[in-house]
């Protein structure tokens, strides 16, 4: 279990780790590798990303990869790939996977995706022929 940007619930209720929005930029998160809480972090762009490593984001959801209704901007296949590459992280791919698009995921550098649209359907993974892979 993963608590959203509030490290005392994560406490209370002796979560498996926490994960920081790409909007926190505070350091409080930075020693929680003693206590063996993962962090997790997400982020839009370069700068971001360097401020999830900062706070020792172990992994870092990198958003929007494809076309979504609320965002006008999105990174695309090429300029996802040169940022996961470019920084030694595990980075997860999120936003606007969907059964058309499942399978670009392989052409990526990527120790994970995450979704909403793509688990609403029951065929979608099975039929794209996705492998699980571990990033912790």
């Amino acid at each position: 279990m993963f608590v959203s940007n509030d490290l005392r619930l994560a406490y209370k209720f002796k979560a498996d780790g926490i994960y920081i929005p790409s909007f926190n930029k505070t350091k409080k998160f930075s020693n929680l590798e003693k206590k063996n809480i993962a962090i997790l972090g997400s982020a839009h762009n370069q700068k971001e990303i360097n401020e999830k490593i900062r706070q020792n984001c172990k992994t870092i959801f990198l958003s929007p990869l494809f076309k979504v209704e609320k965002k006008k901007k999105y990174l695309g296949l090429h300029r996802f790939n040169y940022l996961s590459k470019k920084n030694k992280i595990n980075i997860c791919a999120l936003g606007g996977i969907s059964e058309e698009n499942i399978r670009k995921l392989k052409l990526l550098y990527i120790k994970g995706f995450g979704g909403i649209r793509i688990f609403k359907k029951k065929t979608g993974l099975k039929e794209a022929g996705f492998i699980k892979k571990k990033f912790f």
